[in-house]
């Protein structure tokens, strides 16, 4: 047992932060119907679940192997290097971005509710970042260009 499959089969803890988080995000929309009744609280309470165990589910994702892709649209996209390139800008976008409006948002933000909601916003930006030097990694090992080999000039030609 080496330490990359230790933290390969750790990798799987995120299957059940992100099924609690899917639990938090149904208890948003059951919330959101109850709106008039009871309020915005427990709306923002359950949206702050979602974000705190989408981060923590994203965060143990970045555990994995990447030398391992876990299905073949995933292998597709690091194995060709302009999707591979793209979806890397992705994640930083998204990664970068929900970091600066969670911290915008707690330093600006004068209500505790929505401090606390964009707390969980940095929280899932930062299990973002995790992700994201997984999948460079992931890129950098499955890049079908990077095993092509140069072409000789020499052996091309063909003249006597």
């Amino acid at each position: 047992m080496t330490a990359r499959n230790v933290f390969q089969w750790m990798s799987y803890l995120q299957y059940p932060a992100l099924l609690v988080a899917l639990y938090f995000s149904v208890r948003v929309g059951i919330a959101a119907t109850d709106v008039a009744r009871s309020g915005w609280g427990g709306v923002y309470e359950a949206a702050n679940m979602v974000l705190l165990h989408g981060g923590i589910g994203i965060g143990l994702s970045s555990l994995q192997d990447p030398t391992r892709t876990q299905n073949t649209v995933s292998r597709r996209i690091w194995e060709h290097p302009r999707k591979g390139r793209w979806m890397l800008g992705l994640l930083a976008a998204y990664a970068f971005g929900a970091m600066t409006l969670g911290l915008a948002g707690a330093y600006m933000s004068g209500d505790p509710v929505l401090s606390q909601l964009s707390l969980g916003l940095l929280a899932f930006g930062l299990g973002m970042v995790g992700l994201l030097r997984t999948a460079m990694e992931m890129r950098e090992h499955h890049r079908l260009d990077r095993y092509l080999q140069p072409v000789d000039a020499d052996a091309m030609d063909s003249t006597p």
